[in-house]
């Protein structure tokens, strides 16, 4: 009789867990939603792909033009005939050899005062936990969300009166200087990295340099190359700065070059076009070498498990 009882009331249990169980149950989306979204996110996709191929195409073909083609036909018309010697033309008379030349010496210089000061900085303000570290990472963040624009006129003077401006110095100590996205990068990555190597190190009789220098620093190659490409890129695209702060012709860079093609009587566009797309090999070659970088490594400082 007691058995019975223990089963029927067991039976019940697992009765009001089954339909406890059922009332919860989300309804399975239907077929024809599914669908739908999966059509959406690949219309999705494909428009951004177009948005990023279509303007290319448009500087590719319109390279290749004469002036009197790219002004009297579509934009995507093939030329008749191509012109390669825009490219000659863009190279020698829009001296892009010469910004080449200046933007790969402000790029090494900033890269490398980027890396050193970033990763220095980094390391100070994630291992020492203080009141002096702790108003430091208050002011980069306020800093950070402070627009660039509204700072120039006191940076400009700076750059004045320090006798730097018109000289290849002033891009390189503000590129160098101003990059605090690069110091949290390298933040988030040194979390990843346990306190204990430290600890060791130090009990062996390293410095805090040689900790960082022989321990730190290798063991955050993989930020270092992520933030080398994402500094390449912003600095091989400035513009502003370069025009701002040299504006004599002997300091142009690649942006500025391709600017000297605009004057008062119109645009020699199809020239322009030619010097984008030599513009853009250095920047391709740099981004297919360090692309496995780029992908694997931009967000794993912020995983932590």
């Amino acid at each position: 009789m007691e058995e019975n009882t223990v089963h029927a009331a067991e039976t019940n249990e697992l009765e009001e867990y089954r339909k406890r169980k059922e009332s919860y149950k989300f309804r399975e989306t239907p077929k024809a939603v599914r669908v739908l979204f999966g059509i959406a996110k690949y219309v999705i996709l494909i428009g951004a792909c177009l948005l990023v191929i279509l303007p290319l195409l448009v500087v590719l073909i319109g390279s290749f033009k004469t002036h009197d083609e790219y002004i009297t036909t579509n934009v995507f018309a093939l030329p008749s005939v191509p012109q390669f010697g825009n490219f000659a033309t863009a190279f020698v008379d829009g001296d892009v050899m010469h910004g080449l030349l200046n933007t790969a010496i402000i790029l090494l210089i900033s890269c490398a005062g980027t890396i050193i000061t970033g990763t220095m900085t980094a390391f100070v303000l994630q291992r020492f936990n203080s009141l002096f570290t702790r108003a430091v990472k208050a002011v980069f963040l306020v800093a950070a969300l402070l627009p660039n624009i509204s700072m120039q006129v006191t940076v400009f003077q700076v750059i004045n009166s320090l006798g730097l401006y018109n000289s290849i110095w002033a891009p390189c100590i503000l590129y160098i200087g101003t990059d605090i996205v690069s110091i949290y990068i390298f933040i988030q990555f040194l979390n990843n990295i346990s306190r204990s190597l430290d600890e060791s190190a130090f009990l062996d009789g390293a410095s805090y340099f040689r900790i960082y220098w022989s321990i730190i620093l290798p063991m955050l190659r993989p930020a270092v190359a992520t933030v080398l490409v994402i500094k390449f890129v912003g600095i091989y695209n400035d513009f502003y700065t370069a025009n701002l702060y040299m504006p004599s012709k002997e300091l142009g860079v690649v942006s500025t070059a391709l600017y000297r093609f605009i004057g008062p009587y119109g645009a020699k566009w199809e020239i322009i076009f030619a010097g984008i797309i030599i513009c853009i090999i250095p920047s391709l070659i740099i981004f297919i070498t360090l692309q496995k970088f780029i992908y694997s490594n931009l967000v794993a400082g912020s995983v932590k498990e």
